[in-house]
């Protein structure tokens, strides 16, 4: 479990906060091996032993004050005591793990169930035929990828749906597959029960068994063709066909077909949806008109008419996967509009992943498939973070579901090793921290979770004799308690921050306002917090000079050049505002586009954010020799390093550029041992997506992938017109405003 907070000194009062102009909480990446610092928890058994406040609920740990028949909370100071059984396991500490580590894994009891219902991982792939072959056979490789990753004991289902939906039964000689028509209103439902039309046992194929039969089944997908959509929906106007893609009932009935058996036949769910372009018929249809028509919409901001969904649908069904115990993934292969503004709630509030390739050429998805399933994830997991009494949490970001009951406590379907949360902080009313350090603030963050361990691992761990193909079910509470220091000035404050962080808290931030508010918010937003970062810096520095009252017009330090913590930010933020997140409708940014990097970006822990906001680029003086660990994103940077091989991490991507000017002699494409290949290699390896991988011959390809990163000599106001003093006449623009904001 990983934790970063923007600043690891905490402001002593909601004063010092309020006057520093930085945000204040922590990142946390739950399922992470190790902590920030590499550390692995302490692990043990007798999680549900662990003593709790009676107060405020939080966990025994390292951080309390232990005594013989009692212990006091350490995050709100009452004295609990401690039962008998407590009392013996604390009589020998150096068996408790909660006593050795303030970072614990510990196991949980699981009730035992019936033999023959050995929960097992289920995963149903629910493929759109409404699509063309290219679709189809892209979709089968992906397919094939999948089954290679999943472990033995894993089910696997297989469905289709156009204006039908189809359920294959794979378990004999020959696939057979049974249809159900889908009702075009936009009210209906299934006429029939899906377990009616199949046992859903008959459905589900052990996958060690049917690996084959379902590669035989993929190879019968066929689109479908015009003539049997135009007869299932109906004529549109003028001979315009009407729909024929009923994706949201489809998923609403495979929900609840695998939600009857959860808990008995399958711990965990996993739907993977595969979509050519946008529900358009029977309940759930989207109308994508409205992308076409904003801009004579009534004047409508184009920039907000297309970021809010149109239909709750979506985020109805959301809530039965909740329910169900189903993720839902869904992968999007299109360049047409298919408002993932509406579709994404059932991905993200189902613990999933929103996948978008905008063509099936150079489409990663087989790779990033078989990537997704090879990593180790939870599932059925509840993550709670505590405060000590003086502050508490504000908003939480991230892809969870909320507890309807409880506050601050979020669900979490499926968590894998990368997936990351945010929280901010805000100080109870008037209280504050201890001004000596007596009582330092208190962070702890419980998650709770399950893992399947397949016989392998259990045979390892001599938990298992020869049943082969049977899993077991681990639950287990991990818990980390974080103390935290208290920063006596502002100065202290300042230096104690961590920028990735900081910009961690910002995406999501503008990300929020631009769904609520607009884009053009979002930008102001962020323009704003620097203006106010920038104006609060130089006046904690006193460096401006006052006369009569009045400020006088002293050379603004834009750069925080007495600060290095702080000196990223302006870059950062410039890079920001030059995001596709953060550019205007009118600048090219599809839309859909647009809500697969808000969905991408508020699950990335801060250091893959960085790179994705604001690449990488270091340069080498051959394959096997760095030249420079890090440049600036501008040309003159390129110039002035002479470096003939330029290599650039925007996490999607990874290029390697050669100058026009590198020596003729050097191999072209970097060869396979050497140093920058082992780097982009081990790159690769640690992404949680498949960045795609680019050569590019400066003087003979097409360059524009590799300039486009370039950003600092762009203009940020996006007029289009690149001006040469992108970053540097940014800087002046927000001189400016400071000197406007302190008078």
């Amino acid at each position: 479990m990983a934790v970063r907070a923007t600043v690891s000194r905490f402001p002593m009062d909601s004063g010092a906060h309020e006057n520093s102009g930085i945000p204040w909480g922590v990142t946390v990446t739950p399922f992470a091996t190790k902590d920030e610092n590499g550390q692995a928890p302490a692990y043990g058994s007798g999680g549900q032993l662990l003593p709790r406040c009676e107060n405020c609920w939080a966990y025994f740990n390292t951080y309390c004050e232990l005594d013989q028949w009692s212990w006091n909370c350490a995050l709100c100071g009452n004295p609990q005591g401690l039962s008998s059984e407590a009392i013996a396991r604390y009589s020998h500490p150096q068996s408790c793990p909660e006593m050795m580590s303030s970072f614990v894994d510990l196991e949980l009891p699981v009730e035992e169930s019936d033999e023959a219902m050995q929960p097992r991982p289920v995963y149903v792939a629910a493929i759109d035929l409404s699509s063309s072959e290219e679709f189809l056979e892209l979709t089968k490789s992906a397919l094939l990828a999948a089954l290679e990753a999943l472990g033995p004991g894993s089910l696997f289902g297989l469905a289709t749906f156009s204006h039908k939906l189809g359920l294959y039964d794979v378990q004999g000689p020959i696939p057979v597959v049974k249809n159900v028509f889908i009702p075009p209103e936009t009210e209906g439902s299934l006429p029939i029960e899906l377990e009616d039309v199949m046992p859903l046992l008959q459905f589900l194929a052990p996958v060690e068994t049917c690996k084959d039969r379902i590669g035989s089944a993929l190879e019968t997908l066929r689109p479908t063709t015009s003539w049997e959509r135009t007869t299932a929906a109906g004529q549109g106007v003028d001979g315009v066909l009407m729909g024929g893609r009923g994706f949201g009932v489809a998923i609403e009935a495979l929900l609840n077909y695998l939600g009857s058996e959860y808990g008995s036949t399958f711990a965990l769910g996993r739907v993977f949806a595969f979509l050519s372009g946008p529900p358009d018929y029977g309940a759930g249809q989207l109308d994508t008109r409205r992308y076409g028509e904003q801009y004579a919409s009534r004047g409508e901001d184009a920039d907000r008419a297309l970021l809010p969904e149109q239909t709750p649908f979506y985020k109805d069904l959301a809530a039965v996967a909740v329910q169900a115990g189903v993720c839902v993934d869904i992968f999007a292969v299109t360049n047409e509009y298919t408002d993932l503004a509406s579709l994404k709630f059932l991905s993200v509030e189902s613990g999933g992943s929103l996948y978008l390739y905008s063509n099936t050429d150079d489409s990663t998805l087989p790779q990033d498939m078989y990537r997704m399933l090879s990593r180790p994830y939870a599932f059925g997991c509840v993550l709670r973070l505590r405060t000590s009494s003086e502050f508490k949490t504000g908003h939480s970001y991230g892809h969870f579901f909320p507890d309807p009951q409880y506050e601050n406590v979020q669900h979490i379907i499926c968590c894998d090793s990368y997936a990351t949360y945010a929280y901010d902080f805000e100080f109870d009313g008037t209280k504050e921290f201890a001004k000596h350090g007596s009582e330092p603030p208190i962070i702890q963050i419980a998650f709770q979770y399950t893992v399947v361990l397949p016989p392998e691992e259990l045979s390892n761990l001599g938990l298992v004799s020869s049943s082969r193909g049977k899993h077991s079910l681990k639950r287990r509470l991990r818990i980390r308690t974080l103390q935290c220091g208290v920063a006596q000035n502002i100065n202290e404050l300042y230096d104690s921050v961590d920028a990735e962080v900081i910009l961690s808290l910002l995406v999501h931030k503008v990300i929020l306002a631009s769904l609520e508010q607009g884009v053009r918010e979002g930008r102001l937003l962020l323009h704003d917090w620097l203006v106010i970062l920038t104006a609060q810096y130089n006046e904690a520095y006193k460096l401006v000079q006052y006369k009569n009252g009045s400020s006088v017009t002293a050379q603004i330090d834009v750069a925080f050049s007495q600060c290095p913590e702080l000196q990223p930010l302006p870059r950062l933020v410039f890079a920001l505002l030059r995001n596709p997140l953060l550019l205007f409708h009118e600048e090219g940014v599809h839309p859909d586009y647009r809500i697969y990097l808000q969905c991408l970006s508020s699950a990335l822990e801060p250091s893959s954010l960085h790179r994705a906001v604001y690449p990488v680029l270091t340069s080498y003086s051959t394959p096997d020799k760095l030249a420079y660990p890090r440049h600036s994103l501008s040309r003159a940077a390129l110039i002035t390093s002479g470096s003939p091989i330029f290599f650039l991490d925007a996490f999607t991507a990874l290029i390697v550029f050669y100058s026009s000017t590198a020596d003729p002699t050097l191999p072209f494409p970097p060869p396979h041992d050497c140093l920058l290949r082992t780097v982009i290699n081990k790159l690769k390896q640690e992404r949680c997506i498949t960045p795609k991988l680019i050569f590019i011959k400066g003087g003979q390809d097409d360059a524009t992938a590799f300039e486009n990163y370039l950003i600092e000599e762009q203009d940020v106001d996006g007029s289009g017109i690149t001006s040469v003093m992108g970053f540097v006449s940014f800087l002046e623009d927000i001189s400016q405003s400071v000197l406007e904001y302190i008078k």
